[in-house]
């Protein structure tokens, strides 16, 4: 019943091998545990490697979708503010800039509130204010 050579030694013993394998194919269980092994190995390795997915990098700032407007410097805002009270005779202190932006390298544009009347001003780096007029 047993060929000589089929059994190795340590892998199959008794006719272990024969009885799960069938005659003959004994020398083909060791091949089959490898591969089966090996299958495995590949598997767990996959799973690992794409468990180390990467996120890409935020864009640059220049790239991103809100656009970057320069404002005037406080002291600006404040010197319109100041410039729009004695236009109008009010208080400064209820005159509020609302916003600014910079309209070339030496001039901001700067909207007030005083009271809700609507005011730009226009001042340069160097704190002159160009003009005063309701919106």
């Amino acid at each position: 019943m047993f060929e000589a050579g089929v059994f190795e030694a340590g892998v199959c013993e008794a006719g272990v091998c024969e009885a799960a394998f069938g005659e003959g194919q004994a020398m083909s269980a060791k091949p089959a545990v490898r591969t089966s092994i090996r299958a495995t190995a590949i598997g767990f390795l996959a799973g690992a490697l794409s468990a180390c997915v990467s996120t890409p990098p935020p864009p640059p700032q220049d790239q991103m979708s809100r656009t970057q407007v320069e404002t005037a410097p406080a002291d600006l805002q404040l010197l319109c503010a100041d410039a729009a009270a004695k236009a109008s005779g009010a208080d400064s202190s209820k005159i509020l800039p609302v916003s600014s932006s910079k309209i070339d390298s030496t001039t901001y544009r700067v909207e007030l509130d005083a009271s809700g009347k609507k005011t730009s001003c226009l001042v340069d780096t160097e704190g002159n204010v160009k003009s005063v007029q309701p919106t």
